[in-house]
């Protein structure tokens, strides 16, 4: 197959539940010409708290239902399938798949200018230490301060975003970054980014949050840019949705994700893969 033919494939994208639309939200922003096809395994939702074998099994079947769908690039939307699976199944299959956690690290290292880094995120990905990890693999000079915010992700979902009671919760949770004089926020949650109004009002103006849906979505679009596979602008411009499971409020979700109706959304039975 040429590489302007490959070029016109769609980028295929994975989550564990929805959180990964914010991925999807930033991806259309900087790539609005490309197509999509997302998958949220809502079903087995989160990854979080199972074991490496199992995350790497999900993983890996999550690749291949994206494949189905001749994709040209997969970005792995989830945090903990980043942090756990990533490594092994890269190896695996024959087509580049970026994670979310390096792209916030590297932005997390090249913003800050004390080289002291906080990093937010789930139990899960805090436990794994991934981002410290990254972060320090680039610059072993950085301090790094990790705090996992587990009420966040079901205020979000709840659409609690604008709520006094999250303003509370967050005052709460980061006093302790606050102490620490980080000057840098990354925000290792996909769920994040629709509280960066309420975080960043707790941090102050000197702290700059760093939005790992944002950062991968631009080193998405660098990654197709340096292989010549972005696509030409010009024709119907396609997004598809797919979950392993509708939860009864999935597309008011959705929707709050993405600042749009989503209606084509589809039903799969991923452990066929």
């Amino acid at each position: 197959m040429s590489i302007d033919n490959l070029s016109e494939r769609p980028i295929g994208i994975f989550d564990s539940g929805v959180g990964g639309l914010t991925v999807v939200a930033e991806i259309m922003k900087i790539l609005p010409d490309e197509n999509l096809v997302y998958f949220g395994d809502v079903g087995r939702s989160p990854y979080g708290g199972r074991s490496k074998e199992i995350i790497t099994q999900f993983t890996r079947q999550d690749i291949r239902f994206l494949l189905e769908h001749r994709v040209k690039f997969i970005v792995a939307a989830c945090n903990t399938a980043s942090a756990v699976a990533l490594d092994v199944v890269r190896k695996e299959f024959d087509i580049d798949i970026l994670g979310v956690i390096d792209p916030g690290a590297k932005a997390a290292v090249s913003y800050t200018r004390n080289s002291r880094v906080g990093i937010i995120g789930t139990v899960a990905t805090i436990s794994s230490d991934s981002y410290a990890k990254s972060i320090e693999n680039k610059d072993d000079k950085m301090k790094v301060f990790s705090l996992a915010c587990p009420l966040f992700v079901p205020l979000v979902e709840e659409g609690y975003i604008e709520k006094d009671a999250t303003s509370l919760i967050a005052r709460d949770y980061l006093k302790t970054l606050i102490d620490v004089n980080i000057d840098t926020l990354v925000l290792g949650c996909t769920h994040y980014p629709l509280l960066k109004r309420v975080i960043g009002k707790v941090m102050g103006p000197a702290v700059r949050l760093v939005d790992s849906a944002e950062e991968t979505a631009r080193e998405a679009a660098s990654v197709l840019a340096a292989k010549n596979l972005l696509r030409r602008e010009g024709g119907e411009v396609v997004h598809k949705f797919y979950v392993s499971d509708v939860p009864d409020r999935f597309s008011q979700i959705a929707q709050q994700f993405l600042g749009q109706n989503i209606n084509n959304i589809t039903r799969v039975d991923i452990t066929r893969y």
